[in-house]
Order: structure tokens, then C-alpha cells, then sequence
């Protein structure tokens, strides 16, 4: 029997993308495996069709990438969202405008509850529809700055998030208008703002530091192997670990935090920190610590940069969509 198609080996494909010699072996792995019934974890199979569906539109083909697009749909239709905004995202590049404007018309109320749906914004973006997504931003921050004005009794957790919100919207606009060469706005001020606020909202929080120890696959399990137990510090795995550091990230961020980071770690290196010291929490902190000026990278990178855990696929299509949860 063929080998079952785990999410690493999804994301290592999605690494090599189009640039790899021959990516329609790749798509025929990817597809190969869904139709066989060989995905190791089933709710990877929507995941699986959208990473061969990005090899193809890479490499031109955008008629196969929707038709997969839009079976990861009928796959997964529980959670559909991504994926629906791929496919409205290719119909628009196949010049299927109505079609497309109104699939992603139909996710647009997500703009407004989902902080993750910035997706959207990117589809329209690189579709050539930059004006509407700039109209959607400013629909979607008016809505929930009013909700923001009108509900006083929310919940402090929900006025966490439309904080949060509301920031990741305003810079996400404020970088559009930025690209398109427009001028400075009111929402453009608030932007500015709020991110020069953040540069001190770090020093007022108690919850750790800017640069979040992070361990590269291989480093993640020779760490277990050498101090197993540390397995009650960390998840079960190394997927579950990089999750984990994109989720806490992201509500630093919401809480205003800047300059956030990851410090890739080293079980060679923390042995040689700790010496002949135990290796506890107390130890793991300090010796991220030190990696604080050396090895940084800077988070969030770009959506279409790759991403900071080492995948070599783009943010956008790694941890950022399939890290919540």
C-alpha cells in the first residue's frame, strides 16, 4: 500500500510549488492521495487540494486550480471559507467577474467577525480589484467601530477582539492605500496611531517577551528525545507547536504588541547554555532570552513571504490559515 500523505508532507510540497522541475507530479501526489483515500488525517484533505491548486495557478494552469478549489469545497464544506475565496479569487483571474465578485461577496460579513479573513482582501487585491478591497476594509472597520460605540456591555474578551480587529484591518488598509500611492486618510491616521502606540504596549504586559522561542522540526523532536521531560511543557507535536507560537503571537499582537519575533532554538545550543543546570521552563525562558539580538525573525512576515517556521511555503498558505483553533 502507498504511504499515507501527512500534513509535513503537504506543506514540503507546497514548499517546492511550481519551482519545482516537475509540479505536475506534485499535484498528482497531492490528488492521487485524496482520491485513494491516503490523506493521514482526513481533515487535511481540503488542505491537500488547495496547495495543488496553488501549484497550478503558479504555473498558469488557472482552469484545473479552480476545478480543484472548488472540490476542496464539496470536501470540507464545513470549512469552506478559505477555499471559497480561492475559488473567487481564480474566477476573477479567468475573467469570470460576476461569478467571482459574487462568491466573495457572499464571505464578505466574515470581514467583520473573523480576524482571519483578511484572505479576502488579498484575493481581490491580486485580482486586479484593489478599489474594492479597499471599500470593503472601510466597510468592515465603520461596522465595527460603531458596534464598538453602540454595544457598551460586551464582554471584555469581545472587546479584546474587536480591538484586535480593528488594527489588523486598519494597517491591512493603510498598507493597500500605501501600495496604490493615496494619500493619507482618517483611517490612515488611526493606523498610524495605533501602531506607534504598540511600540510601548509590550513594556505594560507581564505575559513574556517579544521574541518567542521557537524549535525547527528536527530541533522539536531531538529536544524531546533528549530531556522527555519536557513533553509536559510542550504539545504532542511539532505541527501543534507551531500553532501554538502562531496563536500566541497573534494575541500579542492584538493586544498591541510590536517588534513580536520567533528565536529558533537549538538543543546543541540550550545544552551548552544550561551546562550542567536542569533543563526547566525557568531555563527554557532564559535561554531565549539570550537569542533575543542573534537568530530573530521577525513576525508576521509578508502573506506572500515564506514563512517564519521554515516550511519554505508562503505565510499566507502555512501557519497564517492553519494555525486558529
Amino acid at each position: 500500500m502507498s504511504e499515507l500523505l501527512t500534513a509535513e508532507r503537504i506543506e514540503e510540497i507546497g514548499s517546492l510549488g511550481s519551482e519545482s522541475p516537475d509540479p505536475a507530479a506534485l499535484v498528482a501526489e497531492l490528488v492521487g492521495a485524496v482520491d485513494e483515500g491516503r490523506v493521514a488525517d482526513p481533515d487535511d484533505t481540503g488542505y491537500a487540494l488547495l496547495v495543488a491548486a496553488d501549484i497550478l495557478e503558479q504555473a498558469g494552469d488557472l482552469a484545473d486550480a479552480l476545478a480543484l478549489a472548488t472540490r476542496a469545497i464539496a470536501e470540507q464544506p464545513d470549512e469552506d471559507a478559505y477555499a471559497r475565496s480561492v475559488r473567487g479569487g481564480l474566477l476573477l483571474r479567468l475573467g469570470r467577474s460576476g461569478e467571482g465578485m459574487r462568491e466573495l461577496t457572499e464571505l464578505r460579513p466574515l470581514l467583520e467577525t473573523n480576524p482571519d479573513a483578511t484572505y479576502l482582501i488579498d484575493e481581490l487585491a491580486e485580482s486586479g480589484h484593489a478599489e474594492t478591497a479597499l471599500e470593503w476594509l472601510t466597510g468592515a472597520l465603520d461596522a465595527i467601530l460603531e458596534r464598538t460605540r453602540t454595544q457598551q456591555h460586551e464582554s471584555e474578551d469581545a472587546q479584546d477582539e474587536a480591538a484586535a480587529m480593528i488594527y489588523g484591518l486598519a494597517q491591512r488598509r493603510h498598507d493597500l492605500r500605501e501600495e496604490l500611492g493615496l494619500p493619507h486618510d482618517e483611517y490612515d491616521n488611526l493606523a498610524d496611531r495605533l501602531r506607534a502606540a504598540s511600540n510601548h504596549a509590550l513594556d505594560a504586559l507581564d505575559d513574556g517577551p517579544a521574541t518567542l522561542l521557537y524549535w525547527p522540526q528536527a530541533e522539536y523532536d531531538a529536544l524531546l528525545a533528549r530531556w522527555p521531560a519536557l513533553a509536559d511543557s510542550y504539545p504532542a507535536t511539532w505541527d501543534e507547536h507551531r500553532a501554538q507560537i502562531e496563536r500566541a503571537l497573534t494575541e500579542a499582537s492584538g493586544l498591541g504588541g510590536a517588534d513580536l519575533g520567533v528565536a529558533a532554538g537549538s538543543v546543541e545550543g540550550l545544552a551548552a547554555f544550561a551546562g550542567n543546570e536542569p533543563i526547566d521552563e525557568e531555563t527554557l525562558d532564559e535561554y531565549a532570552d539570550s537569542l533575543d539580538d542573534t537568530g530573530v525573525t521577525a513576525w508576521p512576515p509578508g502573506r506572500n513571504d515564506a514563512c517564519w517556521c521554515g516550511s519554505g511555503a508562503k505565510y499566507k498558505k502555512c501557519c497564517l490559515p492553519r494555525s486558529r483553533g
